[in-house]
Order: structure tokens, then C-alpha cells, then sequence
């Protein structure tokens, strides 16, 4: 008689570890508003036209992303570029509008440096966005730059993510 309450106690306690384990599963497929931690990988929109010459952002720059970058000599309210542009005038200011996306907490760099490698000016910003954001950098040097070629060259979370080139004559 042990013999046959072994194999059902056995039998017992298997599928009542099945039956749970089988309600965990089910519990976790219910809830859509949480979806698995690796369910699907981030994708990236492709970039448009007026990015080019732009490296991807970093994966490390969690959820905020660079969209574009655009140079001129003015800005409006909201830090968008009036009239673009990739030539000025030496004593022109020269802004570049950064475009981002996302939310969270992110430090975005401008890095304007002269044709021999001569760095002209550096700044950075930190982010705390909610949605699309435009920030805006600048120069401007009241006794005029030198003519020549410059590049701004745009920083996400120390990654760099964007390169302009422009000409002062």
C-alpha cells in the first residue's frame, strides 16, 4: 500500500507545481501595460535629408535623441533657425539650432573650433525634456573671425552625434 500513495503523492505535487507555475504565466500575458524588458529594441526613424554629415545618437543617450542640426546668423523665440545658412560674415553671430526628441535627462555640447583645429568657443546644456526640444547655441565675435573654415561639432551625453562645417568670409 506505500507503494501506490507514493507514486500519487508524487504524481500530486506535479501537477500542482504545473497549475502555478501555469497562473504566473498567465498573470504576466494579462497585463499588456507591462510589456517583457527586451521585448522589441528601440527603432530609429530615418534621418532626414538635412542630416547629413550626422553620425548616429549613442545608445548610451537613453531616451533623448538628436533630429537635426541647422546653422544661421538669427533665431526666433523658440530657438529655431530664421534664415539657414553655412556662410557668414565675420562679424555676424552664428547660431546653431539643435533639434532632440525624447524625454529624460540629457547634456547636449556644441564644440566650434577653426580650420587648423583651434577650439573657438565650447558650451554644453543639460536637458531635462518632456517631448521635442530645440536648443540653441552661438559665437559671435564683435571685432569679426577670421575668414576661413569652421565646424560645429554637436555632443549628446559625450557622444558626438553631429558635425557642421561653415566658411566666414
Amino acid at each position: 500500500m506505500k507503494m501506490t500513495r507514493q507514486p500519487l503523492i508524487l504524481a500530486a505535487a506535479l501537477a500542482t507545481a504545473l497549475a502555478l507555475s501555469a497562473c504566473g504565466k498567465k498573470d504576466e500575458s494579462a497585463s499588456p501595460a507591462t510589456p517583457p524588458p527586451a521585448a522589441s529594441a528601440p527603432t530609429m526613424a530615418p534621418a532626414p535629408a538635412s542630416t547629413a554629415g550626422m553620425a548616429p545618437a549613442s545608445d548610451a543617450a537613453a531616451a533623448v535623441t538628436l533630429s537635426s542640426v541647422e546653422l544661421g546668423s538669427t533665431v526666433d523665440a523658440s530657438n529655431k533657425i530664421l534664415a539657414s545658412g553655412t556662410s557668414f560674415a565675420p562679424k555676424d553671430t552664428i547660431y546653431a539650432s539643435v533639434d532632440t526628441s525624447g524625454s529624460g535627462n540629457a547634456t547636449l555640447a556644441a564644440k566650434w573650433s577653426y580650420q587648423d583645429g583651434q577650439i573657438v568657443h565650447e558650451d554644453s546644456k543639460t536637458l531635462n525634456a518632456t517631448g521635442p526640444e530645440t536648443t540653441a547655441f552661438m559665437i559671435s565675435k564683435p571685432s569679426g573671425f577670421p575668414a576661413g573654415n569652421y565646424k560645429v561639432d554637436i555632443s549628446l551625453n559625450g557622444s558626438q552625434v553631429a558635425s557642421k562645417d561653415f566658411t566666414v568670409k
